[in-house]
This record gives structure tokens, C-alpha cells and sequence, in this order.
């Protein structure tokens, strides 16, 4: 099928693990719910015609160590399984500042980083004086991200915006205040790429929230924005939830558990 002007492939890259109970992922979750519900972590590619983007950049080894994650593979050693040359990427979405989204510092450096004014705000103002905000978030990220902005590689949105044809970003807030979503025109219709503003498709079908948040009343009315946004309930992606990978054929043979192509229709 050729690939028209305003649509692009996506691809889920998942570089990370990490074992966890049913509990932990919902505001008031039964603590004896303990059945397994582990978090991937993943970069995603969008790719058009003439264009390349990547929504977020992951975290390197030492942040595994810190964080106590495990890391499989760096985000540019899975983004080169699929063809994808980090170093080379122009554009690079941050779909907000937590350690797992915005690490990696040197890994793009060709890229201009899209960020939305709230979550450079949030990131660097009053509310990380509080341990429980800034506990999702890691000075050095977001020093690196002040040095982009003097470098002139960084792009700011208010809101929602146009980044290209068939590519938008919206804000959300909720699990972090400047948290932003990415909407992608593709072959089978409109995908969200919804980051945290669900982690599992539970949190949004069940509309149960994530236990980490800046705001509850946000990241609940986020989930309707989900809805809006997308062309249906199956065009919505989460941003942690392993059966994403389930879902969605590998994005070339021999790449199973590792990409996945998000433009394809999901099976089931």
C-alpha cells in the first residue's frame, strides 16, 4: 500500500521491564490484588514519507540501576532495528519530563524537542519543591532540556498544534501537568499515541487512574480527550501496558517482543 503525503507508519520500540502487582497501578487499588501487571516501556517512531518523529527517549543503565528497571536494549539500539538512525532524527516529541520519557540526553543530537510550556513550567517551578512531584523526575533531564531551549532546539506548544501534516500533539495534564498526547493520521484512521495519560488500557477502560499524578480531575477528563481524538476506543495506545506487543504485528520478521506497528489493525 503506498504511503500518502499525510500519513505514517507507527512503530512501538519497547527497550524496558518492569515486574510489578495489579495494586500499584490504581488509585485505591486493593493492596491483596497482587496477580501479576508488569509495565513495558517503549519509544515510539512515527514515520511519514518525507518526515521522521519520535515520541520520547527512554532511560539509559544508570537510571535502570537507580530506578530499579531493567533495561533490554537502548532506545536507539531498538529505534536501528527498524531502520531508525537516532543520531540522524530531526524531530523528537516529548510527551512530558519523567525519568522515562526524557532521558537519553546525547542520543538525539540532530533533533529539535517539541514540549508543551505547561510541563517546562511544572518541571522547573514551585511544585518540584514538593518530594512527592518531582519524585517522577530527574535533575539532569530536565538541565538537559533547559540547555536545548539555549541551544535554540527546542519548540514550545500551547495547547494543541499541528507539528505536520497528519501530526498533532494535545495537551492532557493529569499524570504530569504539561503532559501532552500525540495524534497520527495512519492507513486504518486516527491513532493516539497516549502516553501516560493511561498507562494500561485498564486505566482508561475501567476509567481507574494511575496512582502517579499531578491532577485527578485532568487525567480523568484526559481520557475522554482520548476518546475524541481518536477514530476509535482500538486507536488508542497506552504507554506501558505489555499487551500492546500482543496486540499488533512485530514491525518486521524476527523484531517479536521487541516493535510492534501501530498503524496495522489490531488483532482481536
Amino acid at each position: 500500500m503506498s504511503q500518502d503525503e499525510d500519513s505514517y507508519e507507527i512503530h512501538a520500540v519497547r527497550y524496558a521491564h518492569h515486574d510489578r502487582p495489579a495494586h500499584e497501578n490504581f488509585i485505591g487499588g486493593d493492596p491483596h490484588d497482587n496477580a501479576p501487571m508488569p509495565l513495558d516501556y517503549f519509544v515510539w517512531a512515527i514515520l511519514g514519507r518525507n518526515r521522521r518523529f519520535v515520541l520520547d527517549t527512554g532511560f539509559d543503565a544508570g537510571i535502570a540501576r537507580k530506578r530499579r528497571r531493567d533495561l533490554i536494549r537502548t532506545p536507539a539500539e531498538g529505534l536501528a532495528m527498524i531502520g531508525v538512525d537516532a543520531a540522524a532524527v530531526p524531530d523528537v516529541i516529548l510527551s512530558h519530563m519523567h525519568y522515562d520519557h526524557a532521558g537519553n540526553h546525547a542520543m538525539f543530537p540532530a533533533a529539535c524537542y517539541h514540549i508543551q510550556d505547561r510541563e517546562m513550567a511544572y518541571c522547573t517551578g514551585r511544585c518540584m519543591c514538593h518530594d512527592v512531584l518531582r519524585q517522577p523526575f530527574e535533575a539532569a533531564d530536565v538541565t538537559a532540556m533547559v540547555g536545548r531551549v539555549f541551544e535554540g532546539r527546542a519548540r514550545f506548544h500551547d495547547g494543541s498544534a499541528e507539528i505536520a501534516p497528519g501530526l498533532s500533539v494535545h495537551h492532557v495534564g493529569g499524570h504530569s501537568l504539561g503532559l501532552q498526547v500525540v495524534r497520527v493520521r495512519t492507513r486504518r484512521g486516527w491513532v493516539v499515541l497516549a502516553s501516560d495519560a493511561t498507562h494500561f488500557y485498564a486505566n482508561f477502560q475501567q476509567r481507574r487512574p494511575f496512582p502517579i499524578v499531578a491532577d485527578v480531575a485532568q487525567m480523568l477528563e484526559g481520557y475522554d480527550t482520548l476518546h475524541r481524538l481518536a477514530s476509535s476506543p482500538d486507536h488508542i495506545i497506552p504507554g506501558h501496558d505489555p499487551i500492546v506487543m500482543q496486540r499488533y504485528p512485530a514491525s518486521a520478521p524476527g523484531l517479536e517482543g521487541i516493535a510492534v506497528r501501530l498503524d496495522a489493525d489490531p488483532a482481536g
